[in-house]
């Protein structure tokens, strides 16, 4: 499906970095809570994620990573979920997290 250009602009995905992260064991699928932070602008913003096969509290720690910050909130086993962590499957299903390399500044918007 082809999409128009304005409908892109529409999806806010932005870099940040994680500052916080913690186990979810309420959760229905083994996943963590974590916090990033988006910038000045718009701040530290809190989800969840079903990322547990490749990443470990302590490896996600300081991870630059990309998130879509205008989807408004969902709220997950009792956890309000302020954005959506993006990432690609591998061949089983596991999420594989979208960084940046090298690092650009926390909140730049993807073009």
């Amino acid at each position: 499906m082809i999409i128009d250009y304005t409908d892109f602009e529409k999806v806010d995905l932005r870099s940040g970095t994680i500052v916080k992260v913690e186990a979810f064991p309420r959760a229905k699928k083994p996943a963590y809570k974590i916090w990033v932070d988006f910038g000045e602008q718009i701040g530290v913003l809190q989800t969840s994620a079903q990322v547990t096969v490749h990443y470990t509290p302590e490896t996600l720690m300081g991870r630059q990573v990309v998130g879509c910050v205008n989807l408004g909130e969902k709220n997950i086993a009792g956890f309000t979920s302020q954005f959506l962590l993006v990432g690609f499957s591998d061949d089983a299903g596991a999420i594989c997290l979208i960084t940046t390399v090298p690092a650009v500044a926390n909140g730049q918007k993807l073009h």
